[in-house]
């Protein structure tokens, strides 16, 4: 991606200076590089980090596109380097309480630290990504004119880029951004999952194709129905894809930012947890059980099965809004939905005529929880979500995001539940106290439940 962000700065006519290390591995990658973007480009490579700086025009604008777990080693050389007033740019997929702590360091020596979310692959890199920078608003202001240059842009032609909030903000969001899309992709291999003994790859892409025009389009749907129909030799590639899914830890950064922080995102962690196990090959195999034929050959009703995914893939986004909500009332980053969403709608990963919808919604709500059509329309087809959990449990098909969808509308749609009991059971063995329905004083209560 760090190629094919500098031939789009490039392309806009942007002096673009590149560095590599070169050693093991890495050795001749400037090299090799410049050598292929030479004939359309006019860009200058370094492996001396030193000379590198003493390229850039000042202030120095410096993006590092490295592995998160790289950088720490790279700012120390990097850093003493800069002088006050540069900006330093961070568009790794870092973690936001990381970046927190660079944005501090990089402020005592008054050098403006960006951390930027970039989503959209290596194609999005190459030719318009959604960009998320967090961190320095000056910082920001100074390097917003080359960022916009480099950006998709929306329906308006307005580019996708906005500033997120201070400190690590903008890497919080790209975390979101990639917990949604983890369930996104956990919703479209569970559809495929019950569909693909009723229906072949090919059929399978014509149903995903249809549905990607209309409300539920996305560019998650589009690339999906371009899998099914790919070819190696005589076989489907997807057929020779062994199931075991990789991840590189955003999920789970983002799951466990919601625990820390007491708000409901089931969905994003029930993929996180989907992906692991998917990763238990050999035990899977050695403990598979072959589902009732009866079941595996009865019809899937695919109408009923695309209002089910419809609405899951609404209380997708509203998790993860709500968690994005709720970071930004925790560190005060005042993050504005409504942009977020906008600069979601092209460029990254999860664009959508979903996400289309929640910019507007946002301009007159801050909440989805607040948009009572939005909740309205989940409400109206919730029994096509219970139906598509129930035919998947019939036919022993696991459907983790689902299952938590339908797990989260269910319990957040009912008005009177159990943790009564829970209170009382903590009050019994912790003397954690409990408060009673009939006080509206809100007090707290303890029994000596042995007496």
């Amino acid at each position: 991606m760090g190629s094919a962000l500098s031939l789009n700065f490039a392309d806009q006519g942007i002096s673009v200076s590149v560095f590599n290390r070169d050693e093991g591995e890495e050795s001749g990658t400037v090299d090799r590089f410049l050598e292929r973007s030479r004939a359309n480009h006019q860009i200058l490579g370094f492996s001396d980090l030193i000379s590198f700086i003493n390229s850039l025009e000042q202030p120095r604008k410096v993006f590092i596109m490295i592995s998160a777990g790289a950088l720490d080693s790279v700012l120390d050389r990097l850093i003493p380097l800069l002088d006050s007033g540069d900006i330093l740019m961070d568009g790794g997929n870092s973690h936001f309480k990381l970046s927190n702590e660079r944005f501090n360091l990089c402020a005592l020596r008054g050098i403006e630290f960006l951390g930027v979310g970039v989503s959209g692959g290596e194609k999005g890199a190459r030719f318009g990504p959604s960009i998320m920078p967090g961190g320095s608003k000056k910082g920001f202001e100074i390097a917003e004119t080359y960022l916009s240059k480099i950006a998709a842009t929306d329906k308006k032609d307005q580019p996708c880029i906005t500033f997120v909030g201070p400190e690590g903000a903008g890497h919080f969001v790209k975390m979101v951004h990639n917990g949604i899309e983890y369930v996104e992709m956990q919703l479209l291999a569970e559809v495929y999952q019950l569909l693909c003994h009723q229906y072949d790859n090919y059929q399978l892409a014509e149903l995903f194709d249809q549905w990607n025009h209309g409300e539920l389009g996305s560019f998650l749907l589009e690339i999906t129905a371009k899998i099914f129909k790919r070819k190696e030799g005589e076989n489907d590639l997807i057929d020779l894809i062994l199931d075991k899914a990789g991840n590189k830890g955003t999920g789970s950064w983002g799951s466990i930012s919601a625990l820390e922080m007491g708000t409901e995102n089931s969905m994003m962690s029930s993929a996180v947890f989907a992906r692991y196990l998917s990763s238990q090959k050999e035990t899977r195999q050695k403990l598979g059980v072959s589902p009732d034929n009866d079941f595996t050959k009865s019809i899937i009703d695919t109408e009923n099965l695309k209002k089910a995914y419809a609405i899951a893939r609404r209380l997708n986004h509203l998790q993860g809004f709500e968690l994005i909500a709720t970071a930004s009332k925790t560190f005060d980053w005042q993050i504005n939905p409504s942009e977020i969403a906008r600069i979601w709608t092209n460029g990254c990963i999860i664009r959508s005529a979903l996400m289309e919808e929640l910019a507007l919604r946002f301009k007159n709500s801050q909440s989805l929880l607040e948009e009572s059509s939005f909740l309205e329309g989940i409400r109206n087809h919730e029994n096509a979500l219970s139906k598509t959990v129930k035919a998947a449990i019939d036919r022993r098909v696991a459907t983790p995001a689902f299952s938590s969808a339908w797990n989260y509308w269910t319990g957040l749609t009912t008005g009177t539940g159990p943790a009564n009991l829970i209170q009382a059971q903590r009050d019994f063995f912790g003397a954690h106290t409990y408060q009673k329905k009939n006080d509206p004083n809100g007090e707290f209560y303890h029994t000596n439940w042995e007496e």
